[in-house]
């Protein structure tokens, strides 16, 4: 029995899971229809070229069933790297990239029917015969060179009026060397054929030093704000600082290449292991324009390192043969610039049947001062991990001697949601100002988790699903 694989995250088989390549969401209310597809980054083996695979989930985000790989390297490229997957009336589109001694180039694959990827699964490490290549878009540019990591989302019909739709494509893409990355902005009518508008340039204090610090891949969503009823532009991205990434967001409006800053970056999760985020695209019908614009779902990387981490130093890689994990997808809104991040529904009817995931939300009262300690309990029974509401802070501890912290306003709900899946572990809490995930590994796996109240802490309801 495998101890350490999660049930409700997506991981690959055998190998190691790299990023989220590109994640889309086809859906048809009509027919009842609500089929999620993620294509991830992945490698057979440490040293093997890394490729895209592919797994699909029907009417629900955690029933993951392994499908054919999509895009692997041919000719004389040495890998192929994480982009993203649009949908349109011809099928999906999915933008990679091409790496090869001479350098890199963002190319697309396409299939005409998205059904026919999950068909005719003998071997997933069989390339999917329902995926053709296309050809490059983007090699050099206006001397730019090295395009990378491609994220490509609808465009605005017109730039400065928001309200009338969206048409066309938009793509933020990575040039240049790796000790010095360009993050770049383009635009296309149809999405092969794309125009640069220039680098990604700023306009008022992202809360960082773009000269300074090395901004990769980005990704943007729009949302409109709750409170103002305005459309914004999220910029999701990771810094990479010292050999650690750290992942954060801005909120404004990109014009052309330029971003004008209405809140400064802010991290997008505060737990040990979240990094290079990745927003969900639509196919068409399968989302309104109003919904659209309410809401997103993003998934991140729980690995706690960046590029230079050893992957095969996590206990499942000698046990079970596989490293790193994806996170649960996560419903984000915006509310006064904020972003606020819920688990999707149909999670606790999805713990519930699992053999070992174990979820407990609280809607608690909790004066600062006091606390609601929840305890994961290992195999054993013993304690493995806790996670601390104290009023104006969550806290996850993982007894290594380095916890995590986030802090609670006043005004946020004092309600806390953990799920626990093998070796992972996310909270929210703060009515979704909050979001933590990290991994550990519990010896012998998760047994279930404890609460207990202290000071003058109240848990008003309360309840668990799980073995």
């Amino acid at each position: 029995m495998s101890v350490y694989r999660p049930e409700l995250h997506v991981t690959a088989e055998a190998g190691i899971l790299d990023a989220a390549a590109g994640i889309l969401r086809d859906g048809d209310a009509a027919q009842a229809k609500d089929v999620w597809h993620i294509f991830y980054q992945y490698r057979a083996t440490p040293e093997a070229p890394s490729r895209w695979g592919h797994s699909c989930s029907e009417g629900n985000a955690f029933d993951w069933v392994e499908c054919n790989d999509t895009v692997v390297p041919i000719g004389g490229e040495i890998a192929v790297r994480a982009g993203s997957v649009v949908a349109h009336e011809q099928g999906a589109d999915l933008y990679f990239t091409s790496v090869t001694e001479a350098g890199m180039s963002i190319q697309i694959a396409r299939t005409p029917n998205l059904d026919a990827l999950c068909e005719d699964v003998d071997d997933s490490y069989q390339v999917d015969p329902a995926v053709r290549r296309l050809g490059a878009v983007l090699v050099n540019e206006a001397g730019y060179t090295r395009f990378r990591s491609p994220c490509v989302v609808p465009d605005w019909r017109e730039s400065g009026d928001r309200t009338k739709g969206q048409s066309g494509w938009l793509m933020l893409a990575m040039t240049g060397e790796p000790e010095r990355p360009v993050p770049v902005v383009l635009s296309s009518t149809d999405g092969t054929a794309w125009t640069l508008s220039g680098p990604l340039t700023f306009a008022g204090d992202p809360g960082f030093d773009p000269a300074a610090e090395a901004l990769v891949a980005p990704r943007i969503i729009r949302l409109r704000d709750e409170v103002d009823a305005r459309i914004y532009d999220v910029l999701m991205f990771t810094l990479e600082r010292r050999g650690k990434d750290t992942t954060g967001y801005i909120v404004g409006t990109l014009e052309g290449n330029v971003f004008t800053v209405s809140k400064e970056a802010r991290r997008i999760d505060l737990g040990h292991d979240f990094t290079r985020p990745r927003s969900t695209n639509y196919s068409p019908g399968s989302i309104s324009e109003g919904d659209r614009l309410s809401h997103a779902y993003i998934y991140g990387l729980m690995t706690d390192v960046g590029r230079g981490g050893d992957p095969t130093a996590e206990p499942n890689w000698e046990a079970e043969g596989w490293s790193r994990t994806l996170t649960l997808p996560r419903r984000i809104t915006l509310q006064n610039g904020a972003l606020y991040q819920t688990p999707p529904r149909g999670l606790p009817d999805a713990v519930a049947e699992t053999e070992r995931a174990h979820l407990w939300t609280g809607l608690c009262e909790i004066p600062v001062g006091s606390a609601v300690v929840a305890e994961v309990l290992d195999g054993a029974g013993e304690v493995a991990a806790v996670v601390t509401h104290s009023g104006d802070e969550v806290r996850l501890d993982r007894l290594d001697g380095a916890p995590a912290s986030a802090i609670v306003g006043e005004d946020d709900e004092d309600n806390i949601t953990i799920v626990v899946d093998s070796s992972t572990i996310e909270v929210f809490a703060g009515g979704g100002v909050v979001a933590m995930s990290s991994r550990f590994w519990p010896e012998g796996g998760c047994s279930g988790l404890r609460v207990t109240t202290h000071g003058q802490a109240q848990v008003i309801n309360g309840w668990h699903r799980g073995a």
